[in-house]
Formats: C-alpha cells, structure tokens, sequence
C-alpha cells in the first residue's frame, strides 16, 4: 500500500511540474507586472536618474538543461560594475552599489523584472536560482548529480534560498537545489513562498559573503 501511494504522489507531483507550476507561473506572473506596475515604474525612473547607465542589467545565466538565458534584474550598481572591483559581486559597503541600488536590494525589488523573465518561459517563480555561466564553475564542471538541479526551469527564489539564502556555501547550496528537484510538490512551493516572504520581510541572509557568494 506505501508502495503504492508513493507512485501516486510521484505522479500528482510529476502532472504538478509539467502542467500546473507552469500555469500557475504564468498567471503569478501577469498579475504581479499589473499589480506591482506602480513600483516597477518607480524603481525604473529612480534607477534611471540615480546614475548613468541601463535601468535593466542583464546577464547570462543557466538554466533549464544548462542552457544559456538573459537574466533581469534593476541595475543596482554603478554601469560597469562588474569589470570593477570585486566583479559582478558585491559585499557589505560595496561602494559601487548606489542609494538606489542599496534600497532596492534591501527590499529585494531588483529581482521584480524576473517575472518577465518567467512569462519568457526561462523562469519559474520557484526554482533552483540560475548560476552564472563561470560560477561557482563553469557546465561542464558539474557532476552527474549537481547537473539535476537544471532538471527544473531555474526561480527567483527557491529551498536553497529559505535556507540560507546568500550565506550557504555551494556544494551544499547545489544539494538543497537538489532535494527540491526530487521534491517538487504544490504544498512544498506553497512552503517556500512563505518562507521567501518572512526572508524578505526581515531582509535575512542578503549580504554576500566569501566563497557562497550567489
């Protein structure tokens, strides 16, 4: 009977993955861009007149299979950050980040043009966080088990990032990617959004430090 159940829920959870998280990314993310419009319109222009450069900074990320996307986020350092200083990385009292860029952060609204990034169909609202192309090691760098973290279209936010967030060293941030690729499940989506909201909320784990950094 245990037998029996367990590929019943691997099936609702497997229908969950293919046919329902999609749609469900897809709606959370249209509303969002109407409801949040006011603050993506905001961020945008204090973006915009903070300092020179782009409003949106791009990046290539992976995600799904390991295959190459343009991520979004608010420009939330000075234009060109990343061929300064500590690269694409900032620590506590980073000068490159500017006032702009320091609340946005704080309050996680420079992940907010990701929802476009999930209607494009690279994101899901919940997901293993897409890795840069080169850190923490290049694709091809990965091992047979770390690749199945790319079974799942990569998140703005994920287990990894409600236990730890940017204070978990890689490895084990890739184990926790993981265990969430074998478990995906409505109610543990469901778990994690309000965990990311309580992180959010309270700004906990958000300053790269050393070696984890995201």
């Amino acid at each position: 009977m245990e037998a029996s159940h367990s590929v019943s829920d691997k099936a609702v959870n497997g229908l969950y993955n293919r046919v329902v998280k999609r749609g469900l990314d897809i709606m959370l993310s249209l509303l969002g861009l109407v409801l949040l419009s006011p603050i993506l319109l905001i961020s945008a222009l204090a973006v915009r007149f903070s300092s020179p450069g782009p409003i949106i900074f791009r990046q290539k990320r992976l995600g799904s299979g390991g295959r190459e996307f343009d991520f979004y986020k608010f420009r939330s350092m000075v234009n060109n950050a990343e061929h300064s200083g500590s690269g694409v990385y900032s620590e506590a009292g980073d000068p490159r980040v500017t006032k702009v860029g320091s609340f946005i952060r704080a309050t996680s609204i420079d992940e907010l043009p990701q929802l476009v990034n999930i209607l494009k169909g690279d994101m899901s609202l919940i997901g293993p966080r897409p890795p840069l192309t080169y850190h923490p090691w290049p694709i091809d760098q990965y091992t047979e088990f770390q690749m199945h973290m790319f079974d799942l279209r990569p998140g703005i936010t994920g287990w990894a990032q409600t236990h730890g967030r940017k204070d978990v060293e890689w490895h084990r941030r890739i184990e926790l990617n993981v265990w969430y690729v074998e478990h995906v499940s409505f109610l543990l989506d469901l778990k994690i959004f309000f965990l990311t909201f309580f992180k959010v909320l309270t700004n906990a784990d958000n300053v790269n430090s050393g070696q984890t950094l995201k």
